[in-house]
């Protein structure tokens, strides 16, 4: 597999593959380690858990490959979250071995994203799927952003529109680093604007802007990649296979 070169520090590499299967691959089991067993062995449904798996060790496998290290030997834990000083949703970092590397993982309906960059970066995927648009608006939509989603005609065009404001939300409140703990209605992601947009969002010691740059992915899915906007960044979006991501679990390479 040709894989791109590591991102400059005004790039982001987003990498995307398919899951396809129901089950958790053997060779995507081989290479977690083991409290990410321990928290897929509390994935009840198995889709949910062959995308956890497939999202995990292909992070690994991509990244092995960055580093020149084996797969095993990479360990991934959690900064504190900036707003409450916490380390159970504070955003994902590589423990080891030490890079300049910054990290965001998402995967939703059977597709993963993961990029990588040497600033804090923030992705987030989901399947377009049947949904009430308006509920989930009141409590997570600003007036804007509900006024933009219901131009579009019920169903699959609504749907869309919806989830573009959500990975424009989530995407970038990973970057932020406290993922989405408080009130979504306070983040505006100006969803008339195809993108790069700029917005506003963050706590104290982070970024206040951010530029978020939606992905072109094939199929039923709306993506969207976070960086701080301080720096004009170019995105390279990766797709290893276009059908499915082949995952090394060879521990000698």
């Amino acid at each position: 597999m040709n894989e791109p070169p590591a991102p400059t520090m005004s790039e982001v590499l987003v990498h995307g593959w398919r899951v396809a299967d129901k089950w958790p691959d053997p060779d995507a089991l081989a290479l977690l380690d083991a409290a990410e067993r321990e928290r897929l062995s509390h994935i009840a449904h198995p889709l949910r858990a062959a995308q956890f798996a497939a999202g995990r060790a292909g992070a690994r496998s991509i990244l092995s490959r960055l580093l020149q290290v084996s797969p095993h030997d990479i360990r991934f834990g959690r900064a504190t979250c900036p707003e409450c000083g916490s380390h159970h949703h504070g955003p994902p970092v590589i423990d080891h071995p030490e890079t300049p590397f910054r990290i965001s993982l998402s995967h939703s309906e059977g597709y993963c994203l993961f990029a990588i960059a040497r600033v804090p970066v923030g992705v987030d995927v989901e399947g377009v799927r049947e949904m009430d648009t308006e509920e989930l608006g009141r409590i997570a939509l600003t007036p804007a952003e509900r006024r933009h989603v219901r131009a579009f005609p019920p169903g699959r065009a609504r749907h869309r529109a919806f989830l573009r404001c959500w990975t424009r939300k989530e995407a970038v409140l990973k970057a932020v680093g406290t993922g989405i703990t408080g009130d979504l209605t306070t983040v505006e992601t100006r969803p008339d604007v195809p993108g790069p947009a700029t917005v506003t969002a963050g706590v104290a010691g982070t970024p206040g802007t951010w530029t978020l740059s939606d992905l072109a992915i094939p199929g039923e899915w709306v993506a969207t990649v976070a960086v701080p906007s301080r720096v004009p960044m170019t995105v390279r979006l990766h797709h290893p296979s276009a059908v499915s991501f082949s995952i090394s679990s060879d521990r000698n390479q």
